[in-house]
């Protein structure tokens, strides 16, 4: 019995920031024991919860199960302990894999060479229980691996989801410095927006956060556009169990004009349509090519944004477009909710608004902030 069927245990990988995030939307989706760590969630689930998991949650980008972990110094111990797994239960005849890896505080220091140990080990026992080796793809393949060894303990694990959940599939077109959908699937759940009051994103650039308020509110699982998942070659699989939990899926319709997008550049509105055209209600997001000076007065919404940062503007225009951001707020939304994405603080401060609150979230590697701003008539709390 593997690891994880042991201990029905399995850990979701997160950006830094989300971890008490992912561990709520983990519990709303039925697991047990759930335990954020550092840039992840360890938690339990039986199976109809761990498929419930990998096809819904919108803050992972992998579900691991462990196969096995042990106590190792060196890489000829890790090759003979991999090869005492049976791979023909994970790894069909024609099926291609890869392994990620990654080591710390350890005497294996070389975790890609670490990784091509375990390779070696799982070519040479499935060399002879198929009379021929698997093949690598390591851009899409059949099965992701993870080797991790950390404090001299190595972790083989198998991808539960076999591709990363962070790609939603419905970016289509992209424009420049695009917001990873995790993220923007934080930034709305930090907003506790529930589709009472419209939403507005006055910088939708490709669209992501429309996207992953579309998919919140009408309840469109995350991983709704991708067919195939690594737990189906887990060697339990149990497709009656998956079947129901697809039966499960009840999407509902998204009023006209609830939410609602605009740029000032015409290629983002093109982007935006497209990609959002890949989702179920896509069609009913109001998308206008228009700069936020020129929108019409908007009291009491919900404004959710990440504006053009340095990268994209010199220095002296992204500072007025973020303090002529926060007049806007203030004269033309009055009684509106604000969440104002940036992963520069001096920028956020420019907009001459105090935060109720503020979160740090990373954007690709990049530490960011979310501000929550009120406004009232003319001025802020």
């Amino acid at each position: 019995m593997h690891h994880y069927q042991q201990f029905g245990t399995y850990f979701g990988q997160t950006a830094g920031g989300m971890e008490n995030l992912a561990a709520q939307e983990l519990e709303r989706l039925g697991a047990t024991r759930v335990t954020p760590q550092q840039r992840g969630v360890l938690f339990e689930a039986d199976k109809r919860t761990l498929y419930r998991v990998v096809y819904n949650a919108r803050l992972f980008s992998r579900v691991l199960a462990t196969i096995t972990t042990f106590s190792c110094h060196d890489t000829d111990y890790l090759y003979s302990k991999a090869g005492q797994i049976d791979w023909s239960e994970f790894i069909a005849r024609d099926q291609t894999f890869a392994i990620l890896h990654h080591a710390a505080n350890s005497k294996i220091q070389h975790s890609q060479f670490a990784a091509l140990r375990l390779k070696d080990a799982i070519f040479d026992q499935l060399r002879e229980t198929y009379g021929q080796r698997p093949a690598i793809d390591r851009k899409q393949p059949d099965i992701w691996l993870n080797l991790v060894i950390h404090n001299n303990r190595a972790s083989i694990n198998f991808d539960c989801a076999g591709h990363a959940l962070n790609k939603r599939s419905y970016r289509k077109q992209g424009v420049e410095a695009p917001m990873q959908e995790t993220l923007a699937a934080a930034i709305v759940m930090h907003s506790k927006w529930d589709g009472e009051t419209p939403l507005l994103d006055p910088f939708c650039g490709s669209g992501t956060i429309l996207a992953e308020a579309l998919m919140s509110y009408c309840r469109i699982p995350a991983s709704y556009l991708h067919d195939s998942f690594g737990f189906m070659n887990l060697p339990d699989f149990d497709p009656t169990v998956w079947k129901e939990v697809l039966e499960e899926v009840d999407i509902r319709p998204l009023p006209e004009e609830l939410i609602r997008g605009s740029d000032v550049d015409p290629r983002s509105i093109e982007a935006s349509r497209l990609n959002l055209s890949q989702l179920p209600h896509g069609d009913k997001i109001a998308l206008k090519q228009i700069d936020f000076h020129d929108l019409p007065e908007q009291p009491g919404i919900t404004v959710i944004t990440n504006p053009p940062y340095g990268v994209r503007l010199k220095k002296n225009n992204i500072e007025q477009l973020y303090k002529d951001f926060g007049a806007f707020l203030r004269n033309n939304c009055p009684g509106s909710d604000n969440y104002v994405y940036s992963t520069e603080l001096e920028l956020l401060k420019c907009m001459n608004l105090r935060p109720r609150w503020k979160k740090s979230l990373n954007n690709g590697g990049l530490d960011g902030t979310l501000y929550k701003m009120l406004v009232f008539g003319k001025r802020s709390i």
